[in-house]
């Protein structure tokens, strides 16, 4: 297992200051974002993927650097209910899949989306609860009729390039738990009518701890479906106080941070330990041995600072082989 980064955060970096930065901190693996919502890419993908002596500098970028490329990230919402939103986004996705073995990489990291809540919707529907009724009909149009067609045909796409797709499970889009991950997965993959499941998750606890939900216990439940396909390693700390009197549902601003009941937070500064090892633990249990992927989003520390604690935490949490075969057997 190794240790790599979410390189939107080097936005105001070349790909080359970046790459050196990150071997400078001793990473071993860079996850490089490719359009839709983490921001400007380091290069045109569309350009690069017709470009067969670009995508060879770039590969002997990262190799001269020591890094492995994880994946390419295209976070977006391609079945967004604006036509012109959802297209953009798709046609990202789309180069992503094919410039991901050509740079060398199988994964691609990217949300479910979230369309409206009917035809003629022009903003996402994003459903919580099952009544009244209203809501569970929303939900079977988003899933029937636009959800499980758009990604059996992407299943489809992706399995005809080798490449495998990594939902990050987020409030906001249709996937957000395990149990909409797998139903996702399963219902699209059947529907694709594709052998190999190629539709499976980006485990990033962070947005796991606000919702209340077990990211230990997350990663068991993923690692029996088969879908441990990418890790993020991102904290959230709770506001046990705020937290309390409001829940931890809350819509204001991330610069709020007298008042959040939850803030993104670098690895070790939400949770010790006591969670990052058995987190790491169970996802070895599970077979996964890829890239923990750090995402830094905390407001309180400068991306620098940021990233070289989580480095230094997570080192300690980290598994990087698996345990050799025990003395008494």
């Amino acid at each position: 297992m190794k240790l790599g980064v979410m390189a939107a955060l080097f936005s105001n970096r070349t790909l080359e200051e970046t790459a050196a930065f990150c071997a400078e901190c001793g990473l071993g693996a860079i996850e490089l974002p490719v359009g839709a919502y983490p921001g400007k890419p380091f290069f045109d993908p569309a350009k690069v993927l017709a470009n067969p002596k670009e995508q060879a500098r770039i590969k002997a970028l990262l190799k001269d650097h020591n890094l492995m490329l994880s994946g390419l990230a295209v976070h977006g919402n391609p079945v967004h209910p604006d036509k012109k939103h959802a297209d953009n986004d798709h046609k990202a996705f789309e180069v992503a899949v094919q410039l991901a073995p050509k740079l060398g990489t199988d994964v691609v990291i990217t949300f479910s989306g979230c369309p409206g809540g009917a035809k003629g919707d022009k903003t996402p529907n994003w459903v919580t609860c099952p009544w009244p009724n209203d809501y569970t009909n929303v939900l079977k149009y988003q899933w029937d009729e636009v959800l499980v067609p758009y990604w059996a045909e992407q299943a489809k796409f992706c399995a005809k390039h080798g490449v495998k797709v990594a939902w990050e499970a987020h409030p906001g889009f249709c996937v957000y738990n395990p149990d909409t991950l797998i139903r996702l997965s399963e219902r699209a993959t059947k529907a694709s009518g594709t052998k190999k499941v190629v539709l499976g998750a980006n485990l990033d606890p962070s947005h796991f701890f606000w919702q209340g939900i077990d990211p230990v216990a997350a990663a068991r439940a993923l690692g029996e479906a088969g879908l441990l396909f990418y890790c993020h390693a991102k904290d959230t700390e709770l506001d046990r106080h705020e937290g309390g009197i409001n829940g931890y549902n809350d819509a204001r601003p991330y610069t709020d941070l007298k008042h959040r009941a939850w803030s993104f937070r670098t690895c070790g500064y939400g949770h010790g330990h006591e969670f990052w090892k058995p987190f790491v633990s169970m996802l070895r249990r599970y077979g996964y041995d890829h890239v923990l992927s750090i995402e830094h989003e905390d407001a309180y520390m400068s991306i620098e600072e940021g990233l070289t604690r989580a480095i230094t935490f997570l080192n300690d949490a980290i598994i990087e082989e698996q345990p050799a075969t025990p003395w008494w057997t």
